[in-house]
């Protein structure tokens, strides 16, 4: 399996439009894509800061979706939000285990990044 992670920046108070594009337009149109296993967003309310994971079945999956420029128009429904350019790397996933929360439905899962104690 191969992981595409895209590191992208916005304006904290644009995070809910973000994850309202990405639930309502990107994942649904990486479902249609050959060999798509599944994705996640992470986000830092903080900072804006964001990270979208899509996961592939093979390298030639994540190829592909450069090649028929899936990848290129899904970055263009988020491109109003930006404030820097976004940022590419692809990732051979050795080792992938959510453990049982898996089985829970992806809408009751939500990761934040916690702060540490000082």
């Amino acid at each position: 399996m191969f992981a595409r992670m895209t590191f992208l920046q916005v304006k904290p108070e644009t995070i809910d439009e973000g994850v309202r594009i990405f639930r309502t337009s990107v994942f649904p149109a990486a479902k249609r894509q050959r060999g798509f296993r599944g994705a996640c967003l992470l986000v830092d309310r903080g900072t804006g800061k964001g990270v979208a994971v899509t996961f592939w079945g093979s390298r030639k999956d994540l190829s592909a979706t450069e090649e028929n420029r899936h990848y290129q128009d899904q970055l263009l429904k988020g491109l109003h939000l930006y404030v820097g350019p976004p940022i590419r790397e692809d990732y051979e996933v050795v080792i992938h285990n959510l453990g049982p929360a898996a089985k829970e439905p992806a809408r009751r899962r939500v990761l934040r990044k916690i702060k540490p104690k000082k």
